[in-house]
């Protein structure tokens, strides 16, 4: 699939009709009906709707979900055939290289959302005509702007490695060829100020569901402590969102990936998805308001009556046989998580299906957290227009059990609080089975493996396995074909490299 190449400088979304040209000094472009920036940031309704644009970027990184667990032992790519995705067969092989189209369109996606919130940033506290517009409720918007940048440049850090740190503007073309790559560390020191900006000023509760909150913010700040090995100011931070007591984990484990379950008691933060606006694009398959990454999970060539609540996709993204050997008996997450096609379809003959057998790396298992579905309301459909871009499932990108799960880690490995981790640990195991009776009860080394064990069965098909094996040291001894030294980073795009004319070191051994 050919990916249309956004790159680091691509404008803001309202303004994307600007039309660059000569600037006369007698020229005054509204002579041609021609909108500047001039013309924004006049209003709180300006500001706003520009927020809008800063969040939509989060929609057009899905493929860093796939990554998560086909780079990991959870997965692997599926599909038709070899050539099927490329980019993703190569990062199941780790035979990638820098000319990599889905690691391309994930650099330039979150640098648009880089560069979107720089440009609300830089007008912060004036617009482009030096006029300062005050309303109620801006330092709350501006503490969402943080967790926005804060988040697409932990996307990238994660990724990547060192990359290029800009935060005082939206850059030019011209002003990009000057950017280095700062080190890491720099990074995650912007990182921690954005998100320690937003909890201050950002709510507790939001009345629109999928705005983000202080305890998103909190719970991030916390995921980017552990990332750093800062267990104390994790488990501090982390403890915080859970004794505020404003989120629960939900009894049914499978309602809260339903329709039905979106942005419910467990969901801390989620990206909205949505198939009210209908995209068609190939070119730009993740561009849409639609999860792309849905359809690609989906069984390939299912059919079946009118009951089957599953939807045809690619068989992309399929489960592993070892995954599945490492749930034990009681586990009701299994069930929720892989889905065995044969044995569903043995257990409901009334459903008559049909399907074809994965053609690529068939595991005969499936992603069911997010298999394409069926609406049973038909007012409602799950997607619309081009089918395989729309799918409105939300992307669950921090649950409260992820968040019990992170306290418990810096509370163990930190030395802080043995008993607080086993109590986290324990609040996700008991929802897991339904009883008390598979507690844990060790310490030391051994917590630490289990609560490592814990975030593999819980957050299956979510993207974090492959980010928590190279974080904690483990990527070497679990993924087949993982070099150390290498493949703890993912290579700079190569067209990012040369459009910063070749001065950008590429990531060791790519």
């Amino acid at each position: 699939m050919k990916i249309n190449s956004i790159k680091i400088v691509g404008l803001v979304l309202v303004i994307t009709t600007l039309i660059s040209c000569t600037k006369w000094v007698d020229y005054n472009p509204h002579e041609d009906f021609v909108i500047t920036e001039q013309d924004y940031l006049k209003s709180s309704s300006d500001y706003r709707n520009m927020l809008v644009s800063v969040y939509t970027p989060l929609q057009w990184i899905n493929q860093v979900v796939p990554i998560g667990d086909i780079a990991s032992d959870n997965a692997v790519s599926g599909g038709e055939n070899a050539s099927d995705v490329l980019s993703l067969q190569q990062i199941d092989d780790y035979t990638h290289t820098p000319v990599n189209g889905t690691l391309q369109e994930i650099w330039v996606s979150a640098y648009e959302g880089v560069n979107r919130a720089n440009y609300m940033t830089q007008y912060k506290a004036a617009n482009l005509a030096g006029e300062k517009i005050e309303f109620a409720g801006k330092e709350a918007l501006y503490g969402e702007v943080h967790f926005l940048r804060a988040y697409y440049y932990f996307t990238l850090v994660r990724m990547f490695g060192d990359v290029p740190l800009f935060t005082d503007k939206r850059l030019s073309l011209a002003q990009s060829r000057t950017l280095k790559r700062s080190p890491k560390a720099d990074v995650y020191k912007q990182i921690e100020a954005d998100l320690t900006a937003a909890v201050t000023a950002l709510p507790a509760v939001q009345v629109q569901k999928g705005r983000i909150t202080k305890y998103a913010a909190q719970a991030l700040l916390g995921k980017v402590y552990l990332y750093q090995n800062k267990f104390d100011l994790a488990a501090t931070t982390l403890d915080a969102v859970i004794s505020a007591n404003a989120f629960t984990l939900v009894s049914d484990f499978g309602s809260m990936y339903l329709a039905s379950g979106e942005n419910g008691p467990e969901s801390v933060f989620e990206i909205q998805y949505s198939n009210v606006s209908p995209y068609y694009n190939w070119g730009g398959a993740t561009r849409g308001q639609g999860n792309y990454a849905v359809q690609q999970c989906g069984i390939r060539g299912l059919n079946g009556s009118a009951q089957m609540p599953y939807a045809a996709g690619w068989s992309t993204n399929l489960p592993t046989q070892n995954l599945a050997a490492a749930y034990t008996a009681g586990d009701r997450r299994k069930n929720v998580t892989v889905l065995d096609i044969e044995a569903y379809k043995a257990a409901n003959p009334s459903f008559n299906i049909t399907y074809q057998v994965a053609p690529f790396k068939n595991t005969g298992l499936y992603n069911q957290k997010y298999l394409p579905r069926v609406s049973a309301d038909p007012n409602s459909p799950e997607t619309s227009g081009q089918v395989e871009l729309n799918y409105r499932n939300n992307y669950r990108a921090i649950r409260y059990a992820d968040v019990l799960l992170m306290a418990a880690e810096a509370n163990n490995r930190g030395g802080l609080n043995e008993s607080k981790a086993q109590d986290y640990l324990n609040q996700v195991r008991r929802r897991a089975f339904g009883d008390e009776l598979h507690d844990v009860t060790a310490s030391g080394l051994s917590l630490t493996n289990a609560i490592y064990l814990e975030r593999r069965l819980e957050l299956v098909g979510e993207g974090h396995r492959f980010f928590d094996l190279v974080r904690t040291g483990k990527a070497a001894q679990e993924i087949n074909g993982f070099q150390e030294g290498k493949h703890e980073l993912f290579p700079i795009p190569a067209i990012e490299i040369q459009l910063a004319g070749n001065v950008w070191a590429q990531n060791p051994g790519y």
